[in-house]
């Protein structure tokens, strides 16, 4: 998986993490001989999102004229935003810039970036952005560099704050959690490993050398990164390894600060994933793995063939990704089986499972006559998916053609067609991935308590899924969406509204930093009677309604009546929503 290295045996150093989280002296000299002019240096729009330096040469009204690269252009007064002195270039913290601006914090991002600085403070916030590679910058000689030293004693990092958090705790008794949030494919599950492994580090509870036929805490709470990420993490549109779920990770320490077990809740695992991928995605990394040779025997137990493409439930997409080999992530997953204390039953038991969710794609049905009712067909494939689950096949048919459903008191057979029977395995594949999934954790949860060790305080690390917005988004994605945007609501409550209450009581002189508020989106989402999930539920009140029922039922109250929703011109069955968040 990106980002899990193999452990050796190795002699080198560490490499030098300097060049990655300091400024040089030459860079803070050519810095310092950047052109300014405080009265007429200023950002302006460039059309594009981005925004131009240029000085200012005249004013007129609400009209200002800007030369930019000898040519000179007129802007709106309120379009143009005034650029910081050169001592701020590269600022660590942009909390201490002398115009906080958008045009300054994006140019502050940008500059840092390209000096291969990726972290940047921004008051109590740590802003990173992805590289897409890997930097010398999470290695021991790293993690020696910020142990129990001030944020303001060396250079923005995650290590940073995770040691203050870590301080926090022991020095006021208080638990403390770190929100790891941003965009799809801006590194959070990334970031999220290294601040796991951070307290793993500095909690470790052996200080001599390790027994190598004992398996440490630390190292458990580390390996359960690459079984979740087999099981919850798939290629999409923008991340090729993006989390489908959303997972908060307690780390229990004892009163001395030592490492003293964790756990993990998981929350709305994308199961709509399963059954179907848009052309451009891929299903969960563990279909692909189990694919792959490392385990000699895993195929043949598991009924597999060698082709992918025989298994068209997780194929709709794309099956290979150029960043992820399979076969080495296949290798991660198993010894992390092993680690975390799964015999050698159980985790055979979970790859059968997950075959069975393949081979269940490929049950056939066929018309019985002239009826209605179908019939089961191709024995040979579900014997195999009965087989996998320990089952009796023809039991299982049966209840995909006749399912038994309750009406009253009683339990009635009830006869489905081709397409309704179809529905069903999907529905019941999709179901048992999840339940899988959800005895992965409950096990990793098991192995990771320490009843030796008292638990006192601990560290949540809270990794919530990405906003995304695919051509055909599923009610799950949606669900994602709107928890980014109560999470975007959190951000301005803290940040812009309270911040600035406070400024008002306390009469403190400050310009009024304006804000887009979302709250208009959530409350097209959740408001109580009229929100979108309101009307949702009410539809799901009456078995028999139809998506295009439950559109119309949108269109009706909501199109032309909000602005953030809206009804594409070509469907009868879809809707649009501009979010803020993302």
């Amino acid at each position: 998986m990106p980002g899990n290295e193999k452990k050796g045996v190795s002699s080198a150093p560490d490499p030098d993490p300097a060049p990655y989280l300091f400024l040089t002296f030459e860079m803070k000299r050519e810095d310092q001989s950047k052109p300014y002019d405080p009265k007429k240096s200023y950002w302006v729009p460039d059309g594009e999102g981005g925004f131009n330096e240029g000085l200012l040469e005249s004013e007129n009204g609400g009209k200002v004229v800007v030369a930019i690269k000898h040519e000179k252009k007129t802007f709106k007064k309120e379009q143009i935003q005034q650029v910081n002195p050169p001592k701020f270039e590269k600022c660590e913290d942009m909390s201490n810039l002398t115009y906080l601006n958008e045009a300054s914090v994006l140019h502050n991002l940008r500059a840092r970036y390209q000096a291969k600085l990726i972290y940047t403070y921004s008051g109590l916030f740590c802003v990173a952005i992805n590289p897409y590679k890997r930097f010398p910058i999470y290695t021991k000689t790293a993690v020696k560099l910020y142990l129990g030293k001030r944020r303001t004693e060396v250079p923005p990092h995650l290590f940073a704050i995770s040691d203050q958090a870590y301080r926090s705790m022991l020095s006021k008794g208080v638990c403390q959690s770190i929100l790891v949030t941003g965009e799809s494919g801006a590194g959070k599950t990334e970031n999220t490993k290294k601040v796991i492994s951070y307290f793993a580090m500095v909690g470790a509870r052996e200080t001599g050398p390790k027994n190598p036929s004992k398996v440490s805490l630390e190292d458990q709470i580390v390996q359960t990164n690459p079984i979740l990420e087999s099981f919850g993490n798939a290629k999409t549109a923008r991340n090729d390894n993006s989390s489908r779920f959303g997972k908060f990770i307690r780390i229990h320490f004892n009163s001395g600060g030592k490492l003293a077990g964790c756990d993990i809740e998981t929350y709305l695992l994308e199961k709509a994933r399963i059954t179907f991928q848009q052309e451009v995605e891929r299903s969960y990394h563990i279909f692909y793995q189990l694919m792959e040779p490392y385990v000699p025997d895993l195929k043949k137990k598991c009924h597999l063939s060698n082709d992918i493409y025989d298994y068209h439930f997780v194929s709709m997409g794309k099956t290979k990704v150029p960043s992820i080999d399979d076969n080495e992530d296949l290798e991660f997953t198993h010894e992390a089986f092993r680690i975390l204390c799964f015999s050698e039953e159980e985790t055979y038991n979970v790859y059968k499972a997950t075959s069975a969710v393949m081979n269940m794609g490929e049950l056939k049905f066929k018309q019985k006559g002239r009826e209605e009712q179908c019939e089961p067909d191709n024995p040979a494939q579900a014997k195999k998916v009965g087989s996998l689950l320990g089952i009796e096949h023809s039991v299982m048919m049966k209840s995909f053609c006749k399912p038994k459903i309750k009406v009253g008191t009683e339990w009635v057979t009830k006869g489905q067609n081709i397409d309704q029977s179809y529905h069903s395995v999907a529905g019941i594949a999709r179901g048992l991935y999840e339940r899988v999934f959800r005895f992965l954790v409950e096990k990793c949860n098991e192995t990771l308590v320490d009843d030796s060790m008292k638990k006192v305080f601990f560290i949540g690390v809270l990794d919530i899924y990405g906003f995304e917005s695919f051509k055909t988004n599923s009610f799950e994605q949606f669900c994602i969406n709107l928890a980014n945007e109560k999470l975007q609501q959190h951000f301005n409550q803290h940040v812009f509204k309270q911040e600035q209450e406070e400024y008002e009581r306390e009469a403190i002189d400050w310009s009024y930093i304006e804000f887009v508020d979302n709250q208009d989106v959530l409350d097209l989402i959740e408001k109580k009677n009229t929100g979108i999930i309101s009307l949702l539920d009410e539809a799901c009140m009456f078995p028999a309604t139809t998506y295009e029922q439950f559109a119309q039922k949108l269109y009706q109250a909501l199109d032309g009546k909000h602005t953030r929703f809206a009804k594409p011109k070509r469907s009868q069955t879809a809707f649009t929503l501009t979010h803020y968040s993302g």
